[in-house]
């Protein structure tokens, strides 16, 4: 049989099994695909190609467009000034207190980086699980700006490892906030040429449309972006999540649209990405010690956010404090991507490089096992 018939077989397997085991073990179906996929790869049935590593590629891409999706730029400028210096000053300590934790463990100074690093991707992942809740929320809206952050420096750490300091890096740093600036400015030119001609975003994306126009026009302009940053240089993950923003700001009379998007990604392209995530954890090299290394980079990440998200303490209290501060830590792919850049340029040891990544996937694990059991004690308790 050839490698590419068993990766099919065993990729159609996996999509076929998730839902059942989940509902079995009562486990959220991300950890399912993440711990098939490591399982499968283990037993040298997930084949890895150029065309499936494309796939889980796009399958994150598609997860960051359904992350930006859910954050609408209109509600997010007009939050309240105490809530947005709440959420400047909850990453200032995230920054300090990993700081900390890199000096008392003498990790690598890229920890630095990696420790408080944000994705909402699996935040989004969350609710579909259990669905809104008002912490989780407020985890969506700091959390765009946590990414935002991260991807800016994601951005210069890839930049000077291409460059180092040189003209290079200035250019590559400055072409990204030109396309900042050119993103504010069309934000405001949307905002405007909607003003004037309301009917034009509902002829754009009809309320009934037998062509299913705005799905085509989603597509069209997360693909045109894509392209667009590749060649500018620039990560993609923020491409994707600038044209979920863009089509729930102004498009959001469109509410069937994220339930036309949402299947194909949770049924087909994100389980793909979650697999192939999986199945990048090598079982083989795992050890008690490495165990032991990656618990502790996993408790540090959740223990700087909750600590953190204590300045919301007021707002929630303890218990949604600890969900809040759980719900921001699990940047997957991002954790992924900073180790393996790390990784190319010796920052880290193969050894360090493998501890993240066994993290990264024990942190969602951990993470959402305990959402789960701490948002069952509360509900138990409202009832």
């Amino acid at each position: 049989m050839s490698a590419e018939i068993l990766l099919i077989i065993s990729l159609s397997i996996i999509l076929l099994m998730s839902p059942f085991l989940s509902n079995l073990l009562k486990l959220p179906i991300s950890i399912v695909e993440i711990s098939l996929g490591a399982i499968f790869s283990a037993f040298h049935l997930i084949p890895h190609n150029k065309m499936f590593n494309l796939i889980a590629e796009v399958g994150f891409l598609y997860l960051m467009l359904l992350a930006g999706m859910e954050v609408n730029l209109k509600e997010l400028l007009r939050m309240e000034k105490a809530l947005f210096k709440k959420a400047i000053l909850f990453l200032i300590i995230l920054y300090v207190i990993s700081v900390g934790v890199v000096i008392i463990f003498s990790l690598s100074p890229i920890f630095i980086a990696i420790m408080p690093l944000i994705s909402i991707g699996l935040t989004i992942s969350i609710q579909q699980e259990i669905g809104k809740r008002d912490w989780l929320d407020l985890a969506i809206k700091i959390g765009v700006l946590g990414e935002l952050l991260s991807i800016l420096i994601l951005t210069f750490i890839s930049g000077y490892f291409e460059f180092g300091f040189s003209e290079k890096l200035v250019t590559n740093v400055t072409v990204l906030f030109l396309f900042l600036l050119f993103l504010g400015l069309m934000f405001f030119l949307m905002r405007t040429l909607f003003w004037w001609f309301p009917k034009l975003k509902h002829y754009l994306m009809p309320g009934v449309d037998k062509y299913h126009q705005d799905v085509r026009i989603a597509f069209s302009f997360f693909f045109i972006m894509i392209a667009l940053l590749i060649n500018l240089h620039i990560d993609v993950v923020l491409g994707a999540f600038v044209v979920g923003i863009f089509i729930s700001t102004f498009f959001e009379h469109n509410k069937n649209l994220e339930h036309k998007l949402a299947p194909f990604g949770f049924g087909f392209l994100i389980t793909l990405f979650f697999v192939h995530v999986g199945s990048s954890l090598n079982l083989s090299l795992i050890s008690l010690k490495m165990f032991e290394d990656a618990m502790l980079i996993v408790f540090s990440m959740i223990f700087i956010r909750v600590i953190a998200g204590f300045v919301f303490y007021s707002k929630m209290g303890l218990k949604k404090v600890i969900l809040f501060g759980l719900s921001l830590s699990m940047p997957l792919t991002l954790l992924i991507a900073t180790a393996t850049l790390a990784h190319i340029n010796d920052m880290i040891s193969d050894y360090w490089f493998n501890i993240v990544v066994f993290a990264s996937v024990l942190e969602v694990i951990i993470v959402m096992i305990s959402i789960k059991i701490i948002e069952k004690g509360i509900q138990t308790v409202k009832k």
